[in-house]
């Protein structure tokens, strides 16, 4: 089923609502959760329908400022910055008072994604347009405002990608990291092996396992080969009952994953990558696109197609990066300048 753009953005369900923003025009800096209802006639692309009743986002940072979407890969949601969760916000190298995205300066909304964790063992259909739509109706909560800046890094990118396609007129500019407009067919060959790991655990009745196997899978796919012959000694072990280095700290990240999701939710945010397309002509917000030549999850080659192919392309960044497609997350200084330089000229 396809959308079409024009209709979905003159539908009722995503156009702002009379409400002024009591929330949004909240006094103080703190954060605050907003919980949408989600409207019982909402389908998906698919055709399905979400289990869950309430999608919820966070705004953090100045009352009134000019508002900044963040959204990070599969495993990031509402909760961006260190002062969070004891200390687990997923992006705090980015988020911060008077950090590149600038607290102080701006208000920054991140989400949950769909489906959430308690939804079921079941998997949903679901994709990046979904997703945007979903953020559209927290939007829609504080009372419309057009998006000064979404600032998409991984599965992020490619919800903010979705977004300009379907909303044009509620965003001025993309920030996309490590996104295309597609799925590279080798990046699904190494998601697809994770969900048939994810499948098999759950099975055999272990999902918490599945879920941290499929971890541990992903992080070599996230990370490079040049990192790893850095960081791990390549000389064997004793005996063939204990493991190398590079295995230990594999199932170190995979143990500290287990309870964090769920296989049902792991198959279907993958599955949504996988999914992912959006025309690159029909984006016609301004977009500064940065790629890491190191990614092998999102080649640098389908970020200079997508750069080729986008009629209101800003700025097409390639850096280098030891740490592949977590480059985002890792190369701290690299990311900061780009991020300052698109959002500079935000009026305030």
């Amino acid at each position: 089923m396809a959308f079409d753009t024009q209709q979905i953005s003159s539908d009722p369900l995503c156009r702002p609502t009379a409400r002024s923003a009591a929330i949004f025009a909240r006094k103080g800096g703190g954060a605050v959760d907003i919980a949408v209802d989600i409207p019982g006639d909402f389908r998906l692309q698919s055709g399905e329908r979400l289990g869950q009743r309430k999608i919820v986002g966070r705004l953090h940072g100045r009352a009134g400022a000019p508002l900044v979407v963040v959204a990070g890969g599969i495993s990031a949601g509402r909760f961006v910055h260190r002062t969070e969760t004891n200390g687990l916000g997923w992006w705090s190298g980015a988020v911060s008072i008077r950090g590149p995205i600038d607290l102080s300066r701006f208000q920054v909304l991140a989400f949950d994604y769909a489906p959430e964790a308690a939804e079921g063992s079941t998997p949903v259909t679901i994709t990046t347009h979904d997703q945007a739509r979903l953020l559209g109706l927290i939007l829609d909560e504080i009372g419309g405002p057009v998006v000064s800046a979404f600032v998409g890094c991984s599965y992020g990118g490619m919800i903010a990608l979705a977004f300009g396609e379907l909303f044009p007129e509620r965003v001025e500019q993309l920030i996309v990291v490590s996104a295309a407009h597609r799925a590279h067919p080798q990046a699904t060959a190494w998601r697809g092996i994770q969900r048939r790991i994810l499948q098999l655990a759950e099975a055999a009745g272990r999902p918490e396992d599945g879920v941290a196997l499929a971890r541990e899978l992903a992080m070599t796919t996230y990370r490079t080969a040049e990192e790893f012959a850095e960081r791990f000694e390549t000389e064997a072990p004793a005996s063939a009952g204990q493991a190398y280095p590079v295995c230990e700290y594999l199932t170190a990240r995979g143990r500290a994953y287990r309870t964090h999701t769920t296989p049902a939710r792991w198959l279907s945010l993958s599955d949504s990558i996988d999914r992912h397309t959006v025309t690159p002509e029909a984006i016609r917000t301004p977009v500064t696109l940065v790629g890491f030549t190191s990614d092998r999850l999102v080649p640098i080659d389908d970020i200079r197609e997508l750069a080729a192919r986008l009629p209101a392309l800003f700025r097409l960044v390639e850096a280098p990066s030891l740490y592949g497609h977590d480059a985002f997350l890792k190369e701290d200084e690299a990311v900061a300048a780009i991020l300052r330089s698109a959002l500079k000229e935000i009026d305030q």
